[in-house]
């Protein structure tokens, strides 16, 4: 999502300078005429009614034009309001400032800030609001980059990526359990030997580590979130594919979309596949596998680059996005339900034509002409 910038004003249009120092000027008029209407109440000997009525809307009027003027200091300080909403607040002011010197019955001396807003500025004038806002612009996206270390471009990737997050994670039906053992998947010590999935010490070392959730890590490469690549002594290494490196990065994102337990993950998948027309041990079957990673949030993932690795790799700009390989064979003895994408065999003979489809016998109307059919019409039919 991109970031609140404010919208600069059209050429022409008041500086917001200007619209706060208009805006403060018609709400000090309306006071001041308020004040005169209720002035003039008190010396009143006679026909207190009107001027206590000419009080209380001049009094009304002044509230408006403060309330105006309050509001665009606050709009001021918000950078996701545009210039034009200042404009509008400092507009209003000075007309509700005009309407309370009206009602004061008082010189109209209001009037003369709409001048001020309405005025069209010179082309020095325009230069100079121009290269305000250049300044401004550089200010704010040099103090972006120094908190974040990425420029404007990788900073709403990254927050378009946790927009992703939220939206996805959940429906990954994952627990913590599953992200640790992406985690270990990431570092490349991540093995399957002896029907148990161990993390290594080191890389390389396909023997002893830590022991990692064998009924996990099986899901996990059901799912195709992890392919596996045999060693020469039967070892197969798990390393995360295409998939699983963004479904990881998402789930690092929004720990939170995690499910605390098994239990709970199960029961959110199963609330998905639930279905009226499918049998229950159908339900339950569809529900204990973990679903793939939905295909939007693959195409819109990006992974940021901060400033620092773009000038180590200028040739680099952006990661590219992985692509899809063959996983190797896993041979027997491995994993009883991994899921490894085999190379179609060419075939050896010549591919049969499809068989034609039978001839369906027309109706005889009873009482019909036989229609003559020409050699042409039945090469055609």
């Amino acid at each position: 999502m991109p970031e609140p910038v404010r919208a600069a004003a059209q050429f022409g249009d008041p500086s917001p300078q200007t619209c706060l120092q208009v805006a403060g000027e018609a709400a000090l008029l309306a006071v001041i005429a308020a004040d005169e209407a209720m002035a003039a109440v008190c010396r009143s000997r006679s026909g207190a009614a009107k001027l206590e009525a000419a009080m209380h809307a001049a009094h009304h009027e002044a509230v408006e034009a403060a309330r105006h003027a309050d509001r665009a200091e606050q709009y001021a300080d918000d950078p996701e309001m545009p210039a034009s909403a200042l404009a509008y607040c400092a507009r209003q002011a000075v007309h509700h400032a005009v309407l309370a010197q009206t009602a004061a019955g008082v010189e109209t001396t209001a009037a003369g800030l709409r001048a001020e807003l309405d005025r069209v500025l010179t082309p020095a004038e325009l230069a100079e609001r121009e290269n305000t806002r250049r300044q401004e612009d550089a200010r704010h996206e040099a103090e972006q980059q120094a908190a974040t270390g990425m420029d404007r471009r990788n900073r709403e990737q990254a927050a378009s990526n946790r927009y992703l997050a939220e939206q996805h994670v959940a429906q990954l039906g994952w627990t913590t359990g599953h992200l640790r053992a992406m985690e270990a998947a990431a570092t490349g010590r991540l093995y399957w030997h002896g029907g148990r999935a161990r993390l290594a010490a080191r890389h390389g070392e396909w023997t002893g580590g830590r022991r990692i959730s064998q009924e996990r890590t099986q899901a996990l490469l059901t799912a195709q979130f992890l392919t596996a690549a045999q060693q020469s002594d039967g070892t197969l290494v798990l390393t995360p594919s295409p998939m699983g490196h963004v479904a990881l990065e998402l789930a690092l994102l929004h720990q939170a979309g995690l499910h605390t337990s098994d239990c709970a993950a199960y029961e959110a998948r199963f609330a998905r596949v639930r279905r009226r027309h499918k049998r229950r041990d159908d339900q339950k079957a569809a529900a204990r596998r973990l679903p793939a990673l939905d295909p939007s949030a693959r195409k819109l993932y990006r992974k940021p680059v901060t400033i620092a690795e773009q000038q180590a790799h200028p040739d680099q700009q952006t990661p590219p996005e992985p692509a899809l390989a063959n996983s190797p064979e896993t041979g027997a003895g491995s994993l009883p339900t991994a899921t490894q994408s085999q190379p179609a065999l060419a075939p050896t003979t010549t591919p049969r034509a499809p068989a034609p489809s039978p001839h369906k016998p027309r109706r005889v109307l009873r009482g019909a002409r036989p229609i003559p059919v020409s050699p042409l019409q039945s090469t055609l039919w």
